[in-house]
């Protein structure tokens, strides 16, 4: 079964206007719908950093118990969390090209392929 929907823990947590601490939360993989959508939102077409913002108010389930995530709360996240959700959104949606390993004819020595052009990635011996 394919698993979309990832928990996490924020390294400080959100604060709500009530003054309640919201640390864990749950992010699902981004659609092509959800990169699109984003991609209109008037804030992004002003300033192109406003792309994480919009993005991960796309994906973003929930945060403690609140489930309505909007761009304004993704801005009033400390810095922390915010780079923390971003390092998970990227670590959740790139899709690396698969690894080939290959062995030397001559000396027997294995290492990777980079088939992006770049030459060998490394022994693997």
């Amino acid at each position: 079964m394919l698993h979309t929907e990832y928990e996490f823990t924020l390294p400080v947590g959100y604060v709500d206007a009530g003054g309640s601490l919201h640390r864990g939360g749950v992010m699902r993989l981004c659609t092509a719908l959800d990169e699109l959508e984003a991609l209109e939102d008037p804030r992004v077409r002003a300033k192109q950093a406003y792309l994480s913002v919009v993005l991960l108010s796309r994906v973003i389930e929930r945060i403690g118990g609140v489930t309505d995530i909007t761009p304004d709360l993704v801005e009033r996240l400390f810095s922390a969390d915010f780079a923390y959700l971003q390092a998970l959104f990227v670590r959740l949606n790139d899709v690396q090209p698969p690894g080939f390993e290959t062995q030397c004819p001559n000396c027997g020595s294995r290492f990777a392929l980079d088939l992006n052009g770049a030459g060998a990635a490394g022994s693997v011996t």
